[in-house]
């Protein structure tokens, strides 16, 4: 899963960037609100974790560019305690959340997964497709009730097949989900991926439209 984080404060920002790389995703971080307007509004990110108080633009208008050209990625946004202004400005505008600072990371992680869930269409962290379990909480994956050690890259692919499971996702999309921007992006990449899968999961699991993409098969 592809996470945008916009924060000006370093500090917070490498905080941030950790917390959610533990959870699973692969974050990319931006400092200011041109840049982010930028990169919201021609990059497709699973989550958008997005400070108000930013520099060159503010975060709210930001928000409203983002809404109006059409960007759907969900979009946490960070305020200052106490300004319930602000937040109500900021759901009207078009935010799926809220968290005033300071917070636990704990709560930010838990409030990431369910935006993601939910523009997934699914309302709980247990993935059920066929035989496979995915548990998008403690990032596990298990077959007939067996768990199944996986890398978190190996792991992050099939979160992202099991999110959008009533779909054929194609491998340009699953590499702009899994890689960063600092990463070598070539299509066998995924393909080299869903080899290890397909050898740790077992046949039957993972399925190929030829010429489309990849979608978990449901066995049942």
């Amino acid at each position: 899963m592809r996470a945008l984080v916009v924060e000006d404060d370093r500090r917070i920002a490498a905080d941030l960037q950790r917390a959610l790389e533990s959870a699973g995703f692969r974050v990319e971080l931006v400092e200011d609100g041109e840049t982010a307007w930028f990169r919201g509004g021609t990059e497709n990110y699973d989550l958008i974790v997005l400070d108000l108080g930013l520099p060159r633009l503010d975060g709210l208008t930001v928000l409203k560019r983002w809404r109006a050209e059409g960007c759907e990625s969900p979009v946490l946004v960070l305020t200052a305690r106490g300004a319930w202004a602000e937040r109500v400005e900021g759901i009207d505008a078009g935010a799926d959340d809220y968290l005033p600072k300071p917070f636990r990371m704990e709560e930010l992680i838990a409030r990431a997964r369910a935006l993601v869930r939910r523009a997934g269409g699914r309302a709980t962290a247990q993935q059920q497709v066929g035989r496979l379990t995915v548990d998008l909480n403690r990032m596990l994956a298990a077959v007939d009730g067996v768990p199944v050690a996986l890398t978190p890259l190996e792991f992050r692919l099939l979160a992202y097949l099991a999110l959008h499971r009533d779909r054929v996702v194609p491998p340009t999309e699953l590499l702009e989900h899994l890689y960063g921007d600092d990463d070598a992006k070539e299509a066998n990449a995924v393909e080299a991926v869903i080899t290890r899968l397909r050898r740790k999961l077992g046949a039957g699991i993972v399925g190929t439209r030829r010429g489309f993409g990849y979608h978990l098969e449901d066995q049942a």
